[in-house]
């Protein structure tokens, strides 16, 4: 197996002794422009009656635009990228739940790197034939017995792949960070970011970029409340462990935070609020009839604590981060008709 090495060593200290960040804005910076061309600018929605019943000016960055359907895409591609030709004659390998999947296969693709993707077998049906569209293997495992990353590393190591993770990396951090970094480039200035939390990268990556330009950006994560990890690590001070979560919210369904992730978090995510899954629900049919637009679920956590009234004193402009749109039709048509 072959570890990814980072651009900046992490951990890697600075001529005065200090412990220099594991991901800049200057990574961001040059995620943007490694992947710029490739990956799409997404658009930026605005809703008078989301701002009338927030009380707030909200700016939502849909990555459910984005390739893949998810920003997933974004740190997968600069990650791979930056692999030697070697490597991707050997090809990668990665563990996912749906979107990281998709966005490594079809990376891989692009780049011309051959993939195998550790998949949970109760992953959404439209996720797994998306990741086998794009022309990768997929293996999948029982995500309630069995360890994945511990698998998956196995699994690149009898293979002879670069494992690929799904945020525990600062390049694919960096990627992520893109994320927030083109929201402020089009909207300008914001109040507060609302993010949703899983592993930890998209926030992570986000946080360092919009903190970058302005460090008085008020950061929001959210979570489903079946799986608080962040929420509990957050107020604990150090990585806590949950059982897997079993919530509507799949690509959140973790049991504790990443490492690296959690570093980065720890000094830049001001809070975690979590929502429920009708709450969750009630979001993603908002923005189906209000915005005309379909979300997945984790996708909608965001959306769903600023409409959930979750958010205390919410700032005059805000940004949420619509992280992906990828469930099929007769998923969403049960969930929105559930809600």
């Amino acid at each position: 197996m072959t570890t990814i090495q980072p651009a900046t060593p992490s951990g890697a200290r600075s001529t005065t002794g200090e412990r220099a960040a594991p991901v800049t804005l200057d990574d961001v910076r040059a995620a943007a422009a490694r992947i710029a061309g490739i990956a799409h600018r997404t658009p930026v929605l605005t809703s008078r009656t989301l701002n009338r019943r927030v009380g707030a000016e909200v700016f939502l960055k849909c990555e459910n635009f984005q390739r893949v359907g998810a920003f997933k895409f974004r740190g997968a591609y600069n990650t791979i990228a930056q692999l030697s030709a070697e490597e991707l004659r050997r090809g990668v390998a990665a563990y996912s739940s749906g979107n990281h999947a998709q966005a490594v296969a079809l990376a891989a693709r692009l780049l011309g790197a051959p993939a195998v993707i550790l998949m949970p077998e109760d992953a959404p049906e439209s996720k797994r034939a998306a990741t086998l569209g794009y022309g990768a293997e997929v293996v999948t495992y029982d995500r309630y017995t069995g360890d994945r990353e511990a698998i998956g590393r196995k699994l690149a190591e009898d293979r002879g792949l670069t494992l690929v993770p799904p945020y525990e990396h600062p390049q694919i951090i960096a990627g992520q960070g893109t994320v927030g970094l083109e929201l402020i480039e089009e909207v300008g200035a914001l109040n507060a970011l609302v993010t949703p939390v899983g592993g930890g990268g998209l926030m992570a990556g986000c946080a360092t970029a919009v903190r970058g330009i302005d460090p008085a950006v008020r950061t929001i994560g959210v979570e489903p409340a079946a799986g608080d990890d962040y929420k509990r690590s957050l107020e604990a001070g150090h990585r806590v462990r949950v059982p897997v979560p079993h919530t509507i919210a799949d690509g959140q369904a973790l049991e504790t935070p990443g490492e690296l992730t959690f570093s980065i978090n720890r000094r830049l995510l001001d809070e975690v609020v979590l929502v429920s899954d009708d709450e969750i629900r009630e979001a993603m049919a908002f923005a189906f009839t209000h915005l005309k637009i379909v979300v997945e679920p984790s996708g909608a956590t965001g959306l769903a604590a600023l409409l959930a009234g979750r958010v205390a004193s919410v700032p005059e402009r805000v940004g949420v981060v619509i992280s992906g749109g990828n469930v099929d039709p007769g998923r969403f048509a049960s969930l929105v008709g559930a809600g």
